[in-house]
């Protein structure tokens, strides 16, 4: 099915809305402080460029402004430069700048850009083409010795084997005992688990074993739930065993569900592709970010993963409801909709364009097929047409205007802010809502209204 055109897109250069500047705050507190510095007073000698660069000159503490740029362009996504100590991406100086800009009110208009600025870019563009280089001349570490490359490869795959192994043995003793002993034994059994699946090189598989120490004890029915996510991590288990006689796509998937890193293959797809989402994920050590894109032209829905350390939101930053013209390389697996962000043409500029929709029936149905290519997803990417939230008991959930059929809200969707924003936009209309359609109900992620208007982040 061709998707809609990008028409209604404006011209590049044309300035962000105020919430879509803010959505790139990687935390409250810097949202707040962003807010107070996005008026003239503190800030001079601020302009923009035709090419997507924003700079300007912040009066801090100190006797010498803080000097702030940002690279709107950038080839993974926007790009902050500032001198004041702050380790958050962006700061609050680069967050306030771009609420100026976003006014239009002559207060950065455009020019030149002064040295600082100039020089920076300079050095971005210059790393970001001898990185391109390396990468169409194949120059870099994982080609210098292919055949060294094999055989660390084969002794992981030996690793991944004894502990996939290593792992049925004890998921039989789990269940030859009785369901009864999970709850008994607690996290501590699990855990050790997940840390011999650690040792074994397979990431998956320790996330996973991880898991089931949370699910004993977790609220009614969770025998059922543990036993499921056995069933799950069993059928993993064999598929990594048995993997040679697997189709090359579904090989392709049990290889990254067990944890073995993969590469971007097959031709890229350049495309005005829209920002649907982004929200991010956190544990212990890990800051995960998720941002969902779908191709205008190609009709294809995209998922970009990015990472930082515990504590730090990662650099990839895309505002949702902005559009950029650019390539998307695909990775390997049946049913997958992980991608990398390639070569960008143009900054992220405004649309009133959204995805095209479907009725929940069809939601549920797609996220079944899906489940034949890939049986470890949790969800898959929906865009509902004409639903309204409407309460359900304790719960809510999302009904078809014209229809007799709804989507329960998934627990994390019902304990977050976003489901009243949800709801104020609806107003008992129907509206258009993007999300994740899965086993645990349907977790809304961005709106829009029913009339022509721009996207509302939900998350």
């Amino acid at each position: 099915m061709a998707g809609p055109s990008f028409g209604g897109m404006t011209q590049q250069g044309e300035r962000w809305a105020a919430d879509q500047v803010l959505a790139l705050a990687p935390d409250a507190a810097s949202r707040k402080a962003g807010s107070k510095l996005g008026t003239a007073g503190p800030w001079s000698e601020a302009g923009c460029s035709d090419e997507g660069t924003v700079w300007g000159l912040c009066k801090g503490s100190g006797s010498k402004p803080y000097q702030t740029v940002v690279d709107l362009a950038g080839a993974e996504g926007p790009a902050y430069k500032c001198s004041c100590p702050s380790r958050k991406f962006p700061c609050k100086h680069a967050l306030g700048l771009l609420l100026l800009w976003t006014g239009g009110d002559g207060a950065v208009p455009r020019a030149e850009p002064p040295e600082f600025a100039d020089q920076w870019l300079a050095t971005r563009r210059g790393r970001a083409e001898r990185k391109k280089q390396e990468a169409s001349s194949g120059s870099g570490s994982a080609s210098a010795d292919p055949e060294a490359a094999r055989r660390r490869a084969e002794r992981r795959a030996e690793r991944i084997s004894a502990g996939a192994t290593e792992l049925e043995q004890r998921l039989a003793d789990l269940l030859r005992g009785g369901l009864a002993g999970a709850e008994a034994s607690g996290h501590e059994l699990w855990e050790e688990t997940a840390a011999r699946m650690v040792d074994a090189q397979a990431p998956g598989l320790a996330a996973r074993a991880r898991e089931l120490g949370s699910i004993p004890s977790s609220g009614p029915g969770w025998p059922v739930r543990l036993l499921e996510e056995c069933a799950l991590l069993h059928l993993l288990d064999q598929g990594w065993l048995r993997r040679e006689q697997l189709p090359d796509a579904l090989a392709a998937t049990v290889r990254s569900r067990t944890g073995l890193p993969a590469s971007p293959e097959g031709p890229a797809v350049r495309d005005q592709w829209l920002v649907l989402a982004q929200y991010d994920t956190a544990d212990a050590r890990l800051t995960t970010r998720r941002i969902w894109l779908y191709g205008a032209g190609s009709d294809r829905t995209a998922l970009l993963l990015s990472y930082g350390a515990a504590g730090r939101a990662p650099e990839l930053a895309l505002p949702v409801g902005l559009a950029l013209e650019t390539e998307v390389s695909p990775y390997p697996g049946a049913g997958q909709f992980r991608s990398a962000l390639g070569e960008r043409f143009s900054p992220p500029a405004t649309t009133e364009t959204r995805p095209p929709g479907m009725d929940t029936a069809r939601a549920a149905a797609r996220y079944g097929e899906a489940l034949r290519d890939d049986p470890w997803l949790d969800s898959v990417p929906v865009t509902l047409d004409r639903v309204i939230p409407v309460q359900d008991g304790d719960g809510w959930q999302l009904a078809d205007a014209d229809g007799d059929t709804a989507l329960p809200l998934s627990a994390v969707a019902r304990n977050r802010p976003g489901l009243w924003r949800l709801v104020a936009l609806s107003g008992g209309a129907p509206v258009t809502v993007f999300g994740e359609c899965g086993h645990r109900g349907f977790t809304p992620l961005t709106a829009w209204p029913a009339e022509p208007g721009a996207a509302v982040p939900l998350c």
